[in-house]
């Protein structure tokens, strides 16, 4: 049994910036993903990741994050919800936006 699409959305912004958000149901939770979710949340421009939450095998809940010094940091995200997870998402691009 493969994975149930739930929820997909892409977005452009005026500025060509592009926001992507996709997930799936698996057919089980795993010790990886008890939440039983697979997602990707996407936030960048002009082909730079700015932002990015996923839970890739072998990785668990984590965030992708740009900073201009230090380039691309990932850091483990703790899971609430998915309604949490959205939230989390769109206060991290409003930031990087400037409140835009």
């Amino acid at each position: 049994m493969n994975a149930e699409l739930l929820f997909s959305d892409k977005y452009i912004y005026a500025d060509g910036a592009i926001r992507e958000m996709v997930i799936w149901r698996l057919p089980l939770p795993d010790s990886e993903r008890p939440h039983g979710l697979k997602y990707r949340l996407y936030y960048g421009k002009s082909g730079r990741c700015l932002v990015r939450y996923d839970n890739e095998r072998g990785k668990g809940d984590h965030r992708h994050y740009w900073r201009s010094l230090a380039g691309e940091l990932e850091k483990e995200y703790v899971w609430h919800s998915v309604e949490r997870l959205i939230e989390d998402f769109r206060t991290d691009i409003e930031r990087i936006r400037g409140g835009k």
